[in-house]
C-alpha cells in the first residue's frame, strides 16, 4: 500500500471517525506523519475509536476540547461536520488547513481522477463512468460518495488506474491542492442550505471540483442549467458542455436517434436502457467523462444496453404480467420524485409516503399527469391522500408499509402499467434508511405472482 510522500505538515488532528476519519488517520499514521484523533462518541462505544488506539494512535473521545488543537498544523474533518463545530471554528481562527480525506486522496493519488459533483445524478454517472471504463478495458477505480473512502483506495492505485470519484460539496469545500484532470458539474438544486447557509456558498463549495484545473484538463458540465454555466466560465480548464435541448458542436448532444460526442456518433437513442430525462444528463456527462479517459464506443454502448439504474435510484426491479416496477427509494424529497414521475409516459401508480417533515406536496401535483393510483404509506400518507383527491385521481389506498403497498399496488394495477416506489419522503418514521426501505419493497416485488 502506497503512503503519503512529501507532505508539508507535521501534526494532523481527524475530528470525526466514521469510514472517512478512519481511513484518514489510518493513512496518515502508516505515512509516519503524528496524528491525533477526536471524535464526539464515547470510547466504549466507539470500536473505530478503540481499534486506532490499538494501532497507537491517540484518541480523544466523548466531547471536542479545543486542547485537541495544541500542537496541531493541519485538520482533517469528517465532511459531515459543520463549520460552526467548536473545533473547526477555532482551527479557522488560529489559520490552519481545514481539509476531507479527499484532498489526502489526491495527495496520494498518481494517476488522472474524475470527479463528478452535482445536486442529482451523481452515484448513476460515477457509477457509469466506471463501467463504462471498466467494459472498455481501462484500469479503473471507483471511490468517494458512493460508499468507497478516496483516500483508501487511492492507497490501491497505480500511474495507470482511472480514479472515479463522486464528490459532496461537503467534500469539495475542504480542498486545498485537489486537481482532477476531468471535472464533471451536473446540475445545481437548492440544496444542504442546513449546512452551507446560502446558495452561493452551496454553488461556490460545488464550484471547487474546477478551481485548481489547467488548460491541460477539461471540466464537463450541463449546458442547459444557466447556473452551472456560470460558474463554470471560472474554470482555466477545456469546457465540454453537454445538452439534452441543443446542439453542442464541442460537447454531448443527441437528435431523433443517435448520441454524439462533436460530431461522433456514439450509441443509439433506443440501445439506452435507462429512462428519464435526467438520466439522459447522466448518461451525457458519464460518456464524455468515459471517452476522454479512453473509453470506446461499443464499451459505451455494451453498458447502455444493459445499465438499468444503481440500486434504489430509478432502479428496474422486474416486469411481471406486463407490469414493470421501479424502485426509487433514494427519491426522499419532492425534486427527487417529481424527476422520476416525468421519466414514464405510461400510466403509473405511484407509491410514495414516509417521514413528515412539516412540508406540503402541491409542487408534485404537475408531475401527476400520468398517476392513475397512489398507494400511500407512513406519517405523510393523510397529505398525500389529500393531494391524490385535489388532482382527481380516484383510486388512493392507505395502507401500513411498503410491502402491502406493493401487494396493493400489483393487486389494482392493468397490464402496461408502471408500478413506481419513489416516497418523495425520508424514511426513518418506519425504516433505518432508503436502503431498508428499497429492500422491502424489492422484496415484495420478487414474492408476487
Amino acid at each position: 500500500m502506497k503512503t503519503l510522500k512529501n507532505f508539508p505538515y507535521q501534526h494532523v488532528l481527524v475530528l470525526g471517525l466514521a469510514k472517512s476519519g478512519e481511513a484518514a488517520a489510518t493513512l496518515l499514521h502508516d505515512s509516519g506523519i503524528p496524528v491525533r484523533v477526536n471524535d464526539q462518541k464515547p470510547y466504549e462505544e466507539n470500536p473505530q475509536a478503540r481499534a486506532l488506539t490499538q494501532k497507537g494512535i491517540e484518541v480523544v473521545t466523548g466531547g471536542h476540547p479545543l486542547s485537541v488543537l495544541d500542537g496541531i498544523d493541519y485538520l482533517v474533518k469528517n465532511p459531515g461536520i459543520p463549520y460552526t463545530n467548536p473545533i473547526v471554528k477555532e482551527a479557522e481562527l488560529r489559520g490552519l488547513p481545514i481539509v476531507t480525506e479527499v484532498e489526502l486522496a489526491y495527495r496520494l493519488s498518481e494517476g488522472p481522477i474524475i470527479g463528478i459533483t452535482g445536486s442529482n445524478g451523481k452515484t448513476t454517472t460515477t457509477t457509469l463512468t466506471y463501467e463504462m471504463l471498466q467494459e472498455s478495458q481501462r484500469p479503473v477505480k471507483l471511490a468517494g460518495n458512493i460508499g468507497k473512502v478516496s483516500c483508501e483506495v487511492a492507497q490501491s492505485t497505480t500511474d495507470e488506474d482511472t480514479l472515479v470519484i463522486e464528490l459532496s460539496s461537503f467534500q469539495l469545500i475542504g480542498t486545498e491542492t485537489f486537481k482532477p484532470h476531468i471535472a464533471v458539474f451536473l446540475n445545481l438544486y437548492e440544496a444542504h442550505l442546513d449546512y452551507h447557509k446560502t446558495m452561493e456558498h452551496y454553488g461556490y463549495s460545488k464550484a471547487q471540483v474546477f478551481m485548481n484545473q489547467d488548460e491541460d484538463d477539461y471540466v464537463i458540465y450541463n449546458a442547459d442549467h444557466e447556473d452551472v454555466t456560470n460558474y463554470v466560465k471560472q474554470a482555466k480548464s477545456q469546457r465540454i458542455p453537454f445538452s439534452t435541448t441543443s446542439f453542442q458542436p464541442e460537447g454531448v448532444w443527441k437528435d431523433d436517434e443517435w448520441l454524439y460526442l462533436k460530431q461522433e456518433k456514439i450509441v443509439r437513442l433506443e440501445d439506452i436502457m435507462l429512462v428519464g430525462a435526467h438520466n439522459m444528463e447522466n448518461i451525457m456527462a458519464s460518456v464524455a467523462a468515459a471517452k476522454l479517459s479512453g473509453a470506446t464506443n461499443d464499451g459505451i454502448t455494451s453498458v447502455l444496453k444493459t445499465f438499468t439504474g444503481v440500486k434504489h435510484r430509478m432502479q428496474f426491479v422486474k416486469e411481471l404480467q406486463g407490469r414493470t416496477f421501479y424502485n426509487d427509494s433514494k427519491a426522499t424529497n419532492l425534486l427527487a420524485t417529481s424527476k422520476a414521475l416525468s421519466a414514464f409516459d405510461k400510466p403509473t401508480i405511484l407509491l410514495a409516503g414516509g417521514l413528515d417533515r412539516g412540508n406540503e406536496f402541491d409542487d408534485l401535483a404537475p408531475y401527476l399527469k400520468n398517476v392513475r393510483a397512489m398507494i400511500l404509506f407512513g406519517e405523510t400518507a393523510p397529505k398525500l391522500n389529500e393531494l391524490a383527491q385535489n388532482n382527481g385521481i380516484e383510486q388512493s389506498i392507505i395502507v401500513d408499509n411498503v410491502k402491502q403497498a406493493a401487494e396493493e399496488a400489483y393487486r389494482i394495477s392493468n397490464k402496461g402499467d408502471v408500478i413506481l416506489l419513489s416516497p418523495a419522503c425520508a424514511s426513518w418514521d418506519q425504516y433505518r434508511t432508503f436502503e431498508e426501505r428499497g429492500d422491502m419493497f424489492m422484496e415484495a416485488v420478487h414474492t408476487l405472482e
